[in-house]
């Protein structure tokens, strides 16, 4: 491609809405544009990009046995219905309808779609199957950020398995696990695996793709020395016992005023440290009031109480709300002796005694309390935040928090899609089954903006060569230099015939804006010609990703070229 053709738009400066680094290089590279919030157009150089990532996807999927579909982006709001996710993803679904009645909605996702196909699957003879699609998705996020990490409209590949049973579902997890490894490790970003919630999708199980980054919207837990992982709305980690001693036979009142807090408690003469507080947090859980106990070091996960309870929709109460249910203000909250009220409670509080909470009486509190005698917990839930540094749960190593980027996602569904779609078959007795349904995602996108905050430096984005726009830019000094343009055209034949993706930069600029952009949309390799090399018999070569620069007779550099790149490019997955 001649760059003098192309259509690259660079920017001399950053874009001012842009934070994440993967946004502003992006934007500044002339790989994309805003149309509007949350929705980009995917220029020329990006769009190379993504069809290689896509590249890299299909090979691997088709490698585990993927079959590859392609459905409509378009569904009746009907099939929705039956899984019960109008409700459980309200918040995210762009809805409309057709001008006859008929509801619809622009898929965030798939799985109705695919489970209605697999109703034409009648025996266990016809299974396993996976089926996978690279298509276009829709979600209504509040608050689309960073670029392309956070948006409304992008391309995913999904893919779904079915099983006629556990052991199938586990064996396609597995492949999935195995496949995504690989492919991460061939797009270049040092994804790692973590135990993940799952959410308003379901299942049993599931496990996200992490890219350590400071634009991450996920927080990871992960333990250096024996690779424990998992997103803060999973992980748990070790506490150290605490010795109670005896307390008193009952709590008892005692005047804490101006103690609104669990600091304030702590700092009272009198009061309590705060691994000796129990916090009482009233949540609205579907319209229920519900007091939530954690000791008082301790914070709420919010998912975690969601996932817990089987909550969709969980908010704080209101100051008046807590006020009506239990006669006091927030910093005075207990749940002794509170009755028709659900209680629930972080496992860190089982068993422990003389603990001091709030007494439901603005400015005092309760001293000598014994959860488990004077509080009547109706659930016993993991329901902490972890916090870096302390005990890993595998091997008792401190425990890091790292924010991430999340990648990938495979899920374990079971058969929470097909029993709702009436997808069964027939097994080996003739009975009717639920077919075993596994999800598996990765977006497009957000993949290209994960490699981007892994591969930059001050000058901009430095592509790993398997996703590269182009392998190789030839850069013509001086274009009214005959021998040099002569030299110049026959590198980008003798490339180009060689099935080397190159670029020539044959514009009329200055040689340093050249240069400068050069390594601002970050091609691997760089072939610089120009009078002085070429009165001594060389042309230039300049690795992108360290710098370094070296002399090549211009005899050699076609050969030479050739044999770097195709020794660097990455052999295809596996067949």
């Amino acid at each position: 491609m001649r760059w003098s053709q192309a259509f690259i738009p660079t920017l001399r400066d950053d874009p001012a809405d842009a934070e994440a680094v993967s946004h502003r290089l992006l934007v500044r590279a002339g790989f994309i544009r805003q149309l509007m919030s949350g929705h980009y157009s995917i220029l020329p150089l990006g769009f190379r990009v993504r069809a290689k990532i896509m590249g890299i996807i299909r090979q691997e999927m088709d490698g585990i046995g993927g079959q590859e579909l392609l459905l409509p982006s378009l569904h009746p709001r009907e099939l929705w219905e039956q899984t019960g996710r109008t409700e459980t993803m309200a918040d995210i679904l762009f809805t409309l309808d057709d001008g006859r009645g008929t509801d619809l909605i622009l898929g965030p996702t798939h799985e109705e779609i695919f489970a209605t196909i697999a109703r034409e699957i009648t025996s266990y003879k016809q299974l396993p199957q996976l089926w996978y699609q690279i298509q276009t998705k829709f979600r209504d996020e509040a608050r689309p950020k960073s670029g392309l990490l956070r948006v409304r409209e992008f391309t995913m590949k999904d893919s779904y398995s079915f099983d006629v049973d556990e052991a199938g579902l586990d064996a396609q997890f597995d492949n999935h696990h195995g496949a995504y490894t690989r492919i991460f490790e061939r797009l270049g970003v040092p994804a790692v695996a973590v135990q993940a919630s799952s959410g308003a999708m379901g299942g049993s199980e599931s496990i996200e793709f992490i890219v350590p980054s400071p634009a991450g919207e996920d927080d990871i837990a992960h333990c250096p020395a024996c690779g424990y992982a998992a997103n803060v709305e999973r992980a748990t980690s070790m506490l150290e016992d605490v010795d109670d001693g005896p307390g008193l036979d009952q709590p008892d009142v005692f005047p804490t005023p101006g103690v609104r807090t669990i600091e304030d408690l702590v700092d009272f003469e009198g009061g309590a440290p705060a691994n000796r507080q129990i916090k009482t947090l009233v949540q609205y859980l579907d319209g229920i009031p519900t007091l939530v106990l954690l000791r008082g070091d301790h914070d709420l996960q919010e998912q975690k109480l969601s996932d817990g309870t089987g909550a969709l929709d969980v908010r704080p109460a209101h100051p008046e709300e807590i006020r009506e249910l239990l006669g006091a203000d927030a910093g005075s909250l207990g749940a002794v002796a509170v009755d028709g009220i659900k209680i629930v409670a972080d496992h860190a509080l089982a068993g422990r005694s003389d603990m001091v909470t709030g007494a439901n009486q603005d400015d005092h509190h309760l001293r000598g309390v014994d959860v488990e005698r004077d509080i009547g917990v109706d659930e016993w839930l993991d329901l902490r935040a972890v916090a870096a540094g302390e005990p890993c749960p595998v091997c008792g190593e401190p425990i890091e928090v790292f924010r991430g980027i999340e990648a990938g996602h495979i899920f374990k569904y079971g058969t929470k899609y097909s029993e709702a779609l009436g997808a069964t078959v027939q097994d080996a007795e003739g009975e009717s089954i639920d077919l075993v349904m596994g999800a598996y995602g990765i977006g497009v996108e957000r993949n290209m903006a994960a490699v981007v905050e892994v591969h930059n430096d001050e000058h901009g984005i430095v592509w790993p060569l398997s996703v590269a726009p182009y392998e190789v830019v030839i850069t013509l000094v001086k274009m009214d230099d005959e021998a040099t343009v002569a030299a110049g055209e026959s590198l980008y034949r003798a490339l180009s015939e060689a099935g080397i993706e190159v670029l020539i930069d044959d514009r009329a600029e200055r040689p340093g804006v050249k240069f400068a952009d050069a390594e601002l949309i970050g091609i691997p390799y760089r072939i610089t010609v120009g009078p002085r090399g070429l009165g001594d018999g060389v042309v230039e070569l300049t690795e992108r990703r360290s710098g370094e620069s070296e002399q090549i007779p211009v005899g050699d550099a076609a050969t030479g070229m050739i044999e770097r790149v195709v020794g660097a490019r990455q052999p295809a997955g596996p067949a």
